[in-house]
C-alpha cells in the first residue's frame, strides 16, 4: 500500500471511529488502537482514543493519552478541547477552563466548545465570565451540528422533529441556552406559552446578553398580556439598538396595548418616516389607527401596505374587517389574480379567501361569497385543529362541579370589589354594542378583551403534574376559602393597569369567560356577569366569515361552531338554575328593536342611574378593539340581523349541530334536551 493510499484508509477509519463514539465507545476505542497498531503515533488516532476512554469513563486514561498529545500540538484546538472536558471530570476545574479557553482562542466556532466553558465558570462562581461564554455559544450556534439540524426542523415547519432533536439535546445538556430559545420558540408558536416563558427566563439567568432570547421573551410577555413586563424588556433592548425597526415595532404593538395609542401611533409614524416602503409596519399602523376611530386615515395606511406589497393578504382582510370598507371591481380582480399564484402560502391565502367574501357579500354574490368564506375556513381549521368531544367535556365537568350545594357551601368565598363587569356569551354576539352602551356611562370604563380569568384558569391547570388533560374545575374543587379570595385580588391588580379613568366600574369582555362563570362567581362574587346571546344562525355564520387573529379555533367548521353554541347554552342554562338571577342576558335581536327597554333593564342590573348618552353610545369616542369597531360607532341599525338568511341555503351543518337549541331560540330547551 502507498503512502496516499494509506492516508485514505486511516482518514476512513478515523471518520468510522468518530461516528461510533456516541453508540459505542468501547468499540471506538479499539477501532483507534488498530489505527495506531497500523500507524503508531497518529494524533488522530490517539483524539478518538481519549475521546473513547474519556467516554467510558477511564478518565485517568483518557489523561494519560491527551495530555502529551495537547503539548506536542498547540495550535489543536479539538484536543485542547477534549482535553478540558476530561480534566473537568478529574474535578481539576481551573486547569480544565484553561484548556477549554485555549482551545476556543484557537477556533471561536468549535461545536460544544463555549457551552463547556460557560458551565464551568458557573460552577465556579464567575458568573459574569459564565454569562459572556454562554452568550458566545449562542452565537456560534450555526456552527453545531446537531443544534442545525433542529433549526431546520424548525424553520420548516417540522415541530415534531424539532421538539425531539430539542428535548434530546437539553437532556444531555441542561444548559444549553440555544437550545432554550429554540425549545421555547417552538412553544410559543403552538400555545404552549407558560412553558415558553420558564425557558426563556432560565435562559437569560445564565446568558442576560442573548439579545434574541431576550426579544422572544418580550414576544411571549406580550401574548401572555404581561404589556407592561414586555415593554420593561424592549426598552432594555433598545437602550442598546435604538434604531432596531422590529423592536421598534413590537413597542408600539405593546403601547397599543396598554391602551396607549397616541404614542403607538407616534412611534409606527417615525419608523415609516425611516422606512416608508414597510408593508407590514403601515398595516400596524392601521389597526392603531382604526381603534382609536381614525377610519379614514387606517384605510389609507392599508391601501398603502398593500400598494407596497399586492400580495400581501393580512392588509387585504384587515381593509375588509372594517366592515364599513365595500371593494371595487378593481379590488376584487386584483385578490382574484392574487389566488391564482401558485406560491401564495397558505396563510395569505386564507386572508384573501376571507377578504373575497366579504367583497363578494357586499356585491350581493352570495354563492360565491359563501365559497371563498369556506375555502378560507378549511384553510385555517387545517392551521388550528379543534376537538368539539372534548369542549363539550369541559362543559359537563363544569356541570358536574358548580352545583347549588357547592357554592352554597361556599357561601362569603372571594373578593368582595363590585367594580368588574364580564361580558360573556359567543363571539360576535353583540358584546361590544353591550359595552359600547355601557361604557358611554360615567360610572363605566371600557378596557378591552381582558385574558386574566383565563391565565388564572391556566395557572390552575399548571399545579398539576398533567395540565393538558385536567379539569381546573376539579382543582377548584379542592381550594381553601382564603384562596378564591387571593385570585379574587390577584384579578383586581392585574387589570389595573387597563382602568384609565378612575370610575368605579370597569368591563371586561371577554365573550370566551361563560365557560369560567363557575370561577368568576367564587373569587369576585359582587361582580356583574352580562350574557350577550344572538340567533344563532346569525351569531354562527357571522363567526365564520370571520378571520380572528387567534383563537376561536371552534369558529371555522360550522358543525364546530353549532356544537359550541349549543355547549354555551346548555351550560349558561345550567348557571341559570344553580344561580338564579345572577346573569342578566340580553338578546341582540330585542337590542335592536326596542333599545331604550334593553338599556333601562342592563343598566338597573348593574346598580346604575339611567342615563341619556347610553342610548347616543355612538357618539362615545373611545378607542374600541374588536372587529365590530365601526358598527358600534353608529346608531343601532337592522340590517346585520337578518344577513345571515342570505346563506341560509349553506347552513345545514349548522342547523343540525345547534338542534334544539335554535328551535328554542332566545328561549331555552328543557335540560333533556340539551347536549350532554
Amino acid at each position: 500500500m502507498d503512502d496516499a493510499q494509506q492516508t485514505t484508509s486511516v482518514d476512513a477509519a478515523l471518520t468510522h471511529a468518530m461516528r461510533l463514539l456516541a453508540q459505542d465507545p468501547g468499540l471506538a476505542a479499539e477501532q483507534a488502537r488498530q489505527i495506531l497498531l497500523a500507524v503508531p503515533g497518529d494524533p488522530g488516532g490517539r483524539l478518538v482514543l481519549g475521546m473513547a476512554q474519556g467516554a467510558q469513563g477511564a478518565h485517568t486514561e483518557a489523561l494519560s493519552t491527551l495530555e502529551p498529545l495537547a503539548a506536542e500540538q498547540p495550535a489543536a484546538a479539538r484536543v485542547h478541547l477534549e482535553l478540558g472536558i476530561v480534566l473537568a471530570a478529574l474535578h481539576r476545574h481551573d486547569d480544565a477552563i484553561a484548556s477549554i479557553e485555549h482551545a476556543v482562542r484557537l477556533r471561536p466556532d468549535l461545536p460544544g466548545a463555549w457551552l463547556g466553558l460557560a458551565s464551568l465558570l458557573d460552577a465556579a462562581g464567575q458568573r459574569k465570565r459564565a454569562a459572556a461564554a454562554y452568550l458566545m455559544h449562542a452565537r456560534n450556534g450555526k456552527h453545531d451540528p446537531d443544534l442545525m439540524a433542529a433549526a431546520l426542523a424548525l424553520n420548516s415547519g417540522d415541530l415534531p422533529a424539532a421538539e425531539q432533536r430539542l428535548r434530546d439535546r437539553l437532556r444531555a445538556r441542561p444548559d444549553d441556552v440555544a437550545a432554550m430559545r429554540m425549545l421555547a420558540e417552538l412553544g410559543a408558536r403552538i400555545g404552549r406559552n407558560e412553558q415558553a416563558l420558564g425557558l426563556l427566563e432560565h435562559c437569560l439567568q445564565l446568558a442576560p446578553g442573548f439579545a434574541m432570547a431576550r426579544h422572544n421573551y418580550a414576544l411571549v410577555l406580550d401574548r401572555c398580556n404581561r404589556h407592561e413586563d414586555a415593554l420593561v424588556e424592549v426598552e432594555s433592548l433598545l437602550a442598546l439598538d435604538e434604531e432596531n425597526p422590529n423592536l421598534q415595532n413590537l413597542k408600539a404593538v405593546v403601547l397599543g396595548k396598554l391602551g396607549n395609542y397616541g404614542s403607538a401611533i407616534r412611534l409606527y409614524e417615525s419608523i415609516l418616516d425611516k422606512r416608508p416602503k414597510e408593508p407590514r409596519v403601515w398595516m400596524s399602523l392601521g389597526h392603531a389607527l382604526k381603534t382609536e376611530g381614525r377610519t379614514d386615515r387606517a384605510v389609507i395606511a392599508y391601501r398603502r401596505a398593500i400598494e407596497l406589497n399586492p400580495a400581501f393578504g393580512g392588509a387585504w382582510w384587515s381593509l375588509a374587517n372594517l366592515k364599513t370598507v365595500r371593494f371595487d371591481a378593481g379590488d376584487i380582480a386584483a385578490m382574484q389574480q392574487q389566488l391564482q399564484h401558485g406560491d401564495l402560502d397558505d396563510d395569505q391565502r386564507l386572508h384573501f379567501e376571507f377578504a373575497l367574501g366579504k367583497a363578494l357579500e357586499d356585491t350581493g354574490e352570495y354563492a360565491a361569497s359563501f365559497a371563498h368564506y369556506a375555502s378560507g375556513n378549511a384553510l385555517r381549521r387545517k392551521q388550528l385543529p379543534y376537538d368539539a368531544g372534548q369542549n363539550t367535556q369541559r362543559k359537563c365537568r363544569a356541570q358536574a362541579t358548580y352545583t347549588r350545594e357547592f357554592f352554597a357551601e361556599r357561601a362569603g368565598v372571594g373578593h368582595d370589589d363590585p367594580a368588574p363587569v364580564f361580558i360573556v356569551g359567543m363571539p360576535r354576539a353583540g358584546s361590544t354594542l353591550i359595552e359600547q352602551i355601557l361604557s358611554s356611562h360615567p360610572q363605566v370604563e371600557a378596557t378591552m378583551e381582558l385574558p386574566d380569568i383565563i391565565a388564572i384558569t391556566r395557572d390552575l391547570r399548571a399545579k398539576v403534574e398533567n395540565p393538558e388533560t385536567t379539569s381546573y374545575h376539579d382543582i377548584v374543587a379542592g381550594m381553601d376559602p382564603a384562596e378564591f379570595k387571593e385570585l379574587g385580588e390577584r384579578y383586581i391588580e392585574r387589570t389595573r393597569v387597563q382602568r384609565k379613568q378612575g370610575r368605579p366600574f370597569f368591563i371586561d369582555k371577554m365573550p370566551n369567560n361563560f365557560a369560567h362563570v363557575g370561577l368568576i362567581q367564587l373569587i369576585l362574587p359582587n361582580a356583574r356577569i352580562i350574557d350577550a346571546r344572538r340567533h344563532p344562525l346569525a351569531c354562527g355564520f357571522s363567526n365564520f366569515k370571520q378571520h380572528f387573529a387567534r383563537g376561536q379555533n371552534f369558529s371555522y367548521d360550522l358543525t364546530d361552531m353549532g356544537r359550541y353554541y349549543a355547549d354555551y347554552v346548555a351550560l349558561m342554562a345550567h348557571f341559570d338554575a344553580v344561580l338564579p338571577g345572577r346573569v342578566h342576558r340580553v338578546i341582540y335581536e330585542d337590542m335592536v328593536t326596542d333599545t331604550e327597554t334593553q338599556v333601562r333593564a342592563l343598566l338597573d342590573y348593574c346598580g346604575l342611574e339611567f342615563d341619556e348618552r347610553c342610548l347616543r353610545f355612538f357618539e362615545n369616542d373611545r378607542a374600541v378593539r374588536t372587529a365590530s369597531s365601526e358598527q358600534v360607532r353608529r346608531p343601532i341599525y337592522r340590517d346585520g340581523v337578518d344577513q345571515w338568511r342570505h346563506f341560509e341555503p349553506w347552513l345545514d351543518p349548522l342547523k343540525q349541530a345547534l338542534g334544539p337549541v335554535l328551535e328554542h331560540y332566545p328561549a331555552v330547551p328543557d335540560a333533556g334536551q340539551l347536549p350532554a
